[in-house]
């Protein structure tokens, strides 16, 4: 058993049930591993340090338990996945300048962001796969629960895709 660390977040639609009846609950129905945040009214977090053979059993496992105990709650995200430059060398145990030398010195070998911005964002399995690659030590742990969470969020945006356009966007790229 691998203990997985990963954060769940949801939106809560049921305001009359209180943040300390859904503590007890998600308790009982075996939460117990899980430090819960609800600072934002109609939102909780649940960070998670869920043993498991595998990141995919600990994070599956979870979002049903926490689904069982708060059958309003509609998961909005799991993490760690988007990052920027300062967490993935924060990770690594790097400097966010190293960080940024590596990607900008790799040009188009590098994993493509996500989001180019200020800060740029990339998938953070898409990161560490790259890194180790490189020859870099990278947690498989973390690694596999990023790879994980990464799945998760995509499957609630496909999931919330137009299923037209999706037929239309694979045929374009096939």
């Amino acid at each position: 058993m691998i203990a997985y660390d990963f954060t769940l977040r949801f939106r809560l639609t049921d305001a009359t049930i209180s943040s300390s009846d859904r503590v007890e609950r998600l308790f009982e129905a075996g939460c117990d591993d899980a430090l819960v945040g609800a600072g934002q009214a109609g939102k909780m977090a649940l960070a998670f340090t869920r043993s498991a053979a595998s990141a995919r059993e600990a994070v599956l496992s979870a979002i049903s338990d926490a689904r069982g105990a708060m059958p309003d709650a509609q998961l909005i995200g799991a993490s760690p996945d988007l990052v920027g430059l300062t967490e993935v060398a924060g990770i690594m145990g790097f400097s966010r300048q190293n960080m940024r030398k590596l990607i900008v010195g790799s040009g188009e070998h590098a994993p493509a962001s996500v989001h180019e911005s200020t800060p740029s964002l990339w998938h953070l399995s898409d990161m560490l796969a790259w890194l180790s690659d490189r020859g870099y030590a990278v947690d498989p742990a973390i690694a596999e629960v990023a790879g994980m969470t990464k799945q998760v969020n995509i499957a609630m945006q496909c999931a919330a895709a137009d299923p037209g356009a999706q037929r239309e966007i694979a045929e374009a790229l096939a």
